[in-house]
C-alpha cells in the first residue's frame, strides 16, 4: 500500500510519495532527483510527477522499515552517500558474503533473493540513506542481477555468468579507456595510425553522408558540419587532399551497372550501306551515336539498348535510380553496364544494331520528312580532332554544311548559344598509387559542333515523328529567353546570355525549347547514359513492333525518377571537378593564369578564368567588361569548395 512520505522507485530512481489523490486512489505525486549537487556548488535538481502505482515498486516494505534507524528522512538526505566512495569496499564485501552464502546452497544453485532479506543478512539496523547507497552498489554489482516484480527481487549469477561478465566490464571498460585517449588525440589533432583508424572511420562516414552526426566530433568538442569532419579528417592526415567524397554524399555509385544486357535479339533490321561515322573525344569507349548522308537523307544511327532493357525490367529500373552515366574526373560509373558496350555501342564490331533516325530537310534546313527504323549499320570510328581534318573530304564534307544550314535556321528562331571556357579534369593515379590532377581547355572545333547540330536534328526528328503518330513522349522545352537589350562583347557577353537562360521542362505535351531555336525537341541520342533518352527508345521501338507503349502518366513518372538520379550526378560531378581543380591549385602552388572582367556585384569585379573555367570576385579597382588581368590562387578551403585569388 503507497502512504504518503514513503520512499519508491520510479525511473530507476529513489523517489518519495508527495501527495496522495483522494479523488482517484490510484494516483500519487512523486519527487525525484533529476541532477545531483555539483561540486561546483550548483544545487540538486528536482522534478515532481504524478504516477499510478504500476509506474512505480514499493523501496521500504514492513521488514525493512523496522530495521531503519530514522522513519523521517527528506529525499535529499536519503540520497547523501549514493556517491560516497568511503563505503564501497563495505558494501561490496557484505554482498560478497551474501552471494557465498547463498552460492553455497546446492540445492537451490541460482536462488532468488528479496532486497529485504539481503538487508537482513547484511545489518540488523540501517539508515535510510545508507539503505540507498547500499541498494545502488547492489545493482551495479556482478554477482547479482536484479528483477523489478512486485517487489524488488535479486538472482543469484553463477561463476561462469560472473567471469564473464566481468570479463565483458572489463572489455568495455578498456574500450572506453581507449576511446578517452581517442578523444584527448583528436582534439589536438594528433592522432596515431593505424590504431584509430576504428574511431575515425566513424567521423569518415559523417563526412562521406553516411549518417547524419558523429559521436566522436560531438565528445571532442567539434561542431557537426560536414565540411568540418573534411576538414578534421585532412587536418589529422586521414584523409589526402585528392580524396573525393561528393559521389558519396549525393548517394551515388562510383561502380558501374552490373548486370549485362542479353545480346541484341535476332529480328529484322534495314542494312544501311554508306558507312556511318562516330565522332567523339580520343578517350570515348562507348559510342553510341553515329552520322551520314547517303544525298537525299541524314541518317543518325543510335545505339539500341532498348531492344534488350524492357520497361520495369531489373536493369531499367537500376537505370532509372541513376539516371544517368556519372562522370567523374577519377573515372566513370556507367548506367548500363561495361561488358553490354561490346554489343551496343557503335563501331565495336563489324557491323552494330542501331535505332536510325531517317531525316531529309529541305533548302533552308527544316525537317520535312521524320521516320524512325531498326537497323545494322557499318560504322567507322573517328576522334574530333581526325574529323577535322576531313571536314573538306567526299565522306564529311556534305555532313559540315547540313549542320551549318541547320545552325543558321535555328538562329534565325532564336536560338540562343553559349561559348564559356570549359576544361577537361582529370585525377591522374601513378604507380605508387599517388594522384595529380590534370586540366586541359576543351577546344572548339568545327567537328563539335557538327555533330551537336546532328544531334540536335536527331531530337527535333524524333518528336515529330512521335507527335505524328501519337507516341507518350518525353518533349524538352523551355520557356522564351528576355535578351537584355545590350549584350557586351567577348566574355562579358557570354556570361550576361547564361545569366538569362531557363530552366527546362520536361512533358508529354510538345512546345518550344526556345534556346535551341526548335519548335519541338526530345532527347534520343545517348540511351546508354541518358535515362530519358532510352525511355524514348523504349517507346519508339514498341511503336515499331505494335506493342503496348507506356503511357502519359508513366512516361512522367519515369522521367521524375531518372531527373532526381541525373540532377545528384550533376550535383557530384560538378563538385568534383571543383574539388579537384581546387587540388590541382593546391599541387601547384605558383600556379598564374589570366582572367577576364565578365560582370560587377556592388564593389566587386567578377572575373572568369578560362584555363579552370572557374570565376572569382575582386575589389573593384575600375576594371571594364573583358579587362585582362593576372591572378594567382590564395586561401584555397578544399572542405568548402573556396578559393581566392589575386591580381598579380
Amino acid at each position: 500500500m503507497i502512504k504518503q512520505n514513503s520512499f519508491v522507485i520510479y525511473k530507476n530512481t529513489l523517489a518519495i510519495v508527495k501527495e496522495l489523490d483522494t479523488e482517484k486512489g490510484d494516483k500519487f505525486t512523486v519527487e525525484w532527483q533529476t541532477s545531483p549537487e555539483t561540486q561546483t556548488g550548483k544545487k540538486a535538481q528536482y522534478a515532481t510527477q504524478k504516477v499510478r502505482e504500476k509506474d512505480v515498486k514499493i523501496f521500504i516494505n514492513d521488514e525493512i522499515f523496522s530495521m531503519l534507524n530514522d522513519e523521517k528522512i527528506s529525499l535529499e538526505k536519503a540520497l547523501q552517500n549514493e556517491a560516497n566512495s568511503t563505503l564501497t569496499n563495505e558494501y561490496a564485501q557484505k554482498i560478497e558474503e551474501v552471494w557465498s552464502l547463498l552460492a553455497s546452497d546446492n540445492e537451490n544453485p541460482t536462488p532468488k533473493i528479496s532486497f529485504a532479506e539481503i538487508i537482513q543478512l547484511c545489518y540488523s539496523k540501517i539508515s535510510i540513506n545508507e539503505l540507498w547507497a547500499f541498494y545502488t552498489a547492489l545493482t551495479k554489482n556482478t554477482k547479482f542481477f536484479k528483477e523489478l516484480d512486485e517487489s524488488i527481487i535479486f538472482q543469484l549469477r553463477s561463476e561462469q555468468e560472473i567471469s564473464d561478465l566481468e570479463k565483458k566490464e572489463n572489455e568495455k571498460s578498456q574500450a572506453e579507456k581507449l576511446q578517452e585517449e581517442f578523444i584527448e588525440r583528436l582534439k589536438q589533432k594528433n592522432i596515431l595510425l593505424p590504431n584509430d583508424s576504428q574511431f575515425m572511420q566513424e567521423i569518415e562516414s559523417f563526412a562521406l553522408g553516411k549518417t547524419e552526426k558523429s559521436k566522436y566530433l560531438q565528445l571532442a568538442g567539434f561542431s557537426q558540419k560536414i565540411e568540418k569532419a573534411h576538414k578534421l579528417l585532412l587536418d589529422t592526415g586521414f584523409w589526402q587532399i585528392t580524396k573525393n567524397p561528393y559521389p558519396s554524399r549525393y548517394g551515388l555509385s562510383m561502380s558501374s551497372a552490373k548486370e549485362s544486357l542479353p545480346p541484341p535479339p535476332d529480328e529484322q533490321r534495314v542494312e544501311i550501306l554508306q558507312t556511318a561515322y562516330a565522332i567523339d573525344n580520343e578517350t570515348s569507349d562507348d559510342p553510341d551515336d553515329a552520322v551520314s548522308f547517303d544525298g537525299g537523307f541524314v541518317w543518325i544511327p543510335i545505339a539500341d539498348p532498348a531492344a534488350t532493357v524492357l520497361p520495369d525490367s531489373k536493369i531499367d529500373i537500376d537505370a532509372r535510380k541513376r539516371g544517368t552515366t556519372l562522370y567523374m574526373p577519377e573515372g566513370i560509373s556507367r548506367m548500363i553496364s561495361e561488358d553490354s558496350l561490346t554489343d551496343y555501342a557503335l563501331g565495336l564490331q563489324e557491323k552494330s544494331p542501331a535505332l536510325s533516325f531517317k531525316i531529309k530537310l529541305d533548302e533552308n534546313a527544316n525537317i520535312i520528312e521524320s521516320d524512325v527504323l531498326k537497323t545494322i549499320v557499318h560504322v567507322k570510328r573517328l576522334t574530333y580532332k581526325q574529323a577535322e581534318e576531313m571536314q573538306d573530304s567526299a565522306e564529311l564534307k556534305d555532313l559540315f554544311r547540313i549542320a551549318k544550314l541547320y545552325r543558321k535556321k535555328r538562329d534565325s528562331l532564336g536560338a540562343v548559344t553559349i561559348e564559356l571556357p570549359q576544361v577537361d579534369v582529370r585525377a591522374i593515379k601513378d604507380e605508387e598509387g599517388k594522384i595529380s590532377v590534370e586540366i586541359q581547355d576543351e577546344q572548339t572545333l568545327e567537328s563539335k559542333e557538327m555533330i551537336k547540330e546532328m544531334m540536335l536534328m536527331a531530337g527535333e526528328g524524333a518528336s515529330k515523328f512521335a507527335f505524328k503518330n501519337n507516341i507518350p513522349f518525353p518533349y524538352i522545352s523551355t520557356d522564351k529567353i528576355d535578351l537584355p537589350k545590350s549584350i557586351p562583347e567577348g566574355l562579358a557577353g557570354q556570361y550576361a546570355l547564361r545569366k538569362c537562360m531557363k530552366g527546362r521542362h520536361v512533358s508529354v505535351t510538345p512546345s518550344m525549347h526556345c534556346s535551341l531555336g526548335l519548335s519541338t525537341y526530345c532527347q534520343v541520342t545517348s540511351p546508354l547514359r541518358r535515362y530519358i533518352d532510352l525511355i524514348a527508345h523504349q517507346q519508339l521501338r514498341a511503336f515499331l513492333k505494335g506493342e503496348k507503349l507506356i503511357s502519359k502518366d508513366d512516361v512522367l513518372e519515369r522521367i521524375s525518377t531518372g531527373d532526381a538520379g541525373i540532377s545528384a550526378a550533376n550535383k557530384a560531378s560538378r563538385e568534383s571537378e571543383l574539388h579537384f581543380k581546387l587540388v590541382y591549385l593546391l599541387q601547384n602552388p605558383n600556379w598564374e593564369g589570366k582572367a577576364i572582367c565578365v560582370d560587377f556585384k556592388q564593389n566587386l569585379a567578377v572575373f572568369l578564368i578560362p584555363s579552370l573555367a572557374m570565376e572569382t570576385q575582386i575589389l573593384n579597382k575600375s576594371y571594364k567588361l573583358n579587362d585582362e588581368i593576372t591572378v594567382r590562387s590564395s586561401n584555397i578551403n578544399l572542405p568548402e569548395l573556396k578559393a581566392d585569388f589575386v591580381a598579380v
